[in-house]
């Protein structure tokens, strides 16, 4: 005998296990997917976005700082004085390739992003119609029966037509839009 119909348990169990693996082989695809560029830029980002990285930047600076800007280090062996235009530089740098680093790991980050929305709102899609298609089966056994449905059933026997949705929500918004030029 089959372990879903004795088991509605291992069978939900089965069903999760087999819809988590088929994310995770998305998420490898993307994830095999990356150039050198996209790899490096994770990395990058990943590391500035930990705490490790503002304590480094303070041991760093605070050093250098330190070193360039009291008198206990002897004159000649100051290589930055006040007020301290190779820091600035090299604080300047940094932040331009950092900022660009970080851009294009969140432009990868958003490209994967819009590609799990597609997905989502096919199988969203692909839901409804079914459900539409249930319900007009239904229908039919309740006809059959001779039991009444009532009006609303009725109605979302239909499947729902997306752009037409999408422009009623657009409709919808642009009444409360607060940019919109008033006329």
């Amino acid at each position: 005998m089959n372990s879903r119909s004795t088991n509605p348990q291992a069978a939900y169990d089965e069903l999760i296990q087999r819809n988590v693996e088929a994310i995770a082989k998305i998420e490898q695809a993307e994830h095999a997917k990356r150039t050198r560029a996209d790899i490096i830029s994770d990395a990058v980002a990943g590391f500035c976005g930990r705490p490790l990285f503002v304590y480094v930047h303070i041991v760093l600076f605070g050093g250098w700082l330190i070193w360039n800007g009291t008198h206990t280090v002897p004159p000649h062996l100051r290589f930055d004085k006040a007020p301290f235009n190779v820091l600035t530089l090299v604080v300047s740098l940094e932040a331009i390739f950092l900022s660009a680093f970080i851009l294009i790991s969140q432009n990868r980050q958003q490209r994967v992003a819009d590609q799990r929305n597609h997905l989502d709102l096919q199988i969203n899609l692909l839901a409804e119609q079914e459900s539409s298609q249930m319900l007009v089966m239904m229908k039919q056994v309740m006809d059959h029966l001779g039991i009444r449905a009532d009006k609303d059933a009725i109605a979302l026997q239909q499947a729902t037509d997306p752009q037409q949705l999408a422009a009623q929500i657009d409709q919808s918004f642009e009444s409360v839009d607060p940019t919109k030029p008033t006329d």
